[in-house]
């Protein structure tokens, strides 16, 4: 039995009101799907509310699926339609619109298409960096849907057209305005270290050991003189070397660095740790948040702390350890 006939099987079967045939009928697109909505929304949480949604959608209007588009493109519509209300509906309540979570690699690594061309899975893996993901928040819901369906995804300007509902002229100026506001966001921002290079690692380890060490000096000397450390979706910002160490030194824990336990993970792509603190009452170390860390060759030079324990299970982490 061919692929595309086991497919049409499980179509028939699941528009017949077979639920597990219409389970295997998604299975395959349920992770690019899911990070469809994490680029569209950039919290890791929506994401999965977003997919939720989107198969109960695509459960209730198979029997209008027509076939003439791949199963995949018709689940991405609605995907995308379905983050577009979700960013509606988060723009007319008190909600933070800033908010953004990390996304486990680990996720990442499940994605896999055996006829994709290995450059763009490449370039799909780069749009999941943080800076990118922080940057395409900024843009209103069209724009955002204009840039990730073209230029990450590679549809045809005609085919965003059609499902927007507007024209291909109103695609290409939505693409430029979309851009323009990419590059200023990113402004000259040094290009990241290659991810899981020997470079990386150094640099990481040596960042939990001055940690664990409470080995502020060798610690200072990882950042970048312009470090900057952010934790969203609070509206901190601690810019330069000076004022990231006397952070560390002072707020968590009171500046006891060596009761934060570290444990190296990945996030979008780049190199993270999370930190455990010993409970005052138990004694037992309990997950306090997530850092992701970007590298500028062999220094950091942002820190993007999420004190989100609700996080690590999405990373395979226990809460406590």
């Amino acid at each position: 039995m061919t692929l595309q006939t086991s497919t049409e099987t499980l179509l028939q079967a699941a528009r017949g009101g077979d639920e597990t045939a219409f389970q295997e009928l998604v299975a395959p697109h349920l992770r690019a799907l899911h990070l469809h909505g994490y680029r569209m929304l950039g919290s890791y949480h929506d994401a999965e509310e977003a997919l939720q949604e989107t198969l109960l959608r695509a459960w209730q209007g198979l029997p209008r699926y027509e076939s003439r588009a791949p199963l995949r493109h018709w689940l991405y519509r609605i995907t995308t339609t379905t983050c577009l209300k979700m960013i509606n509906r988060r723009a007319r309540s008190v909600v933070d619109a800033g908010w953004l979570q990390p996304y486990p690699d680990r996720l990442l690594d499940q994605l896999g298409d055996a006829d994709a061309d290995p450059a763009v899975i490449v370039d799909q893996r780069e749009s999941v960096a943080l800076a990118f993901i922080a940057a395409v928040q900024l843009l209103p819901g069209t724009q955002r849907a204009v840039l990730i369906l073209r230029e990450v995804l590679g549809w045809p300007a005609q085919q965003v057209a059609d499902l927007l509902g507007t024209s291909v002229a109103g695609v290409n100026s939505a693409l430029q305005r979309a851009r323009a506001t990419l590059a200023h966001a990113h402004g000259s921002a040094a290009p990241p270290t290659r991810p899981g290079s020997d470079q990386e690692r150094r640099v990481v380890a040596e960042f939990v050991r001055a940690w664990h060490e409470r080995d502020i000096p060798a610690l200072a000397a990882l950042l970048r003189d312009d470090a900057i450390l952010t934790m969203p979706p609070q509206a901190v910002k601690i810019t330069g070397r000076d004022a990231v160490i006397e952070f560390f030194a002072t707020v968590p824990a009171d500046g006891r660095l060596d009761l934060i336990r570290l444990v190296e993970i990945r996030a979008n792509g780049q190199p993270a740790v999370a930190a455990y603190l010993p409970d005052e009452h138990s004694g037992d170390c309990r997950g306090y948040g997530i850092m992701v860390l970007t590298l500028d060759a062999d220094q950091v030079a942002a820190i993007t702390g999420f004190p989100e324990p609700a996080l690590f299970p999405a990373f395979a982490l226990s809460t406590v350890r």
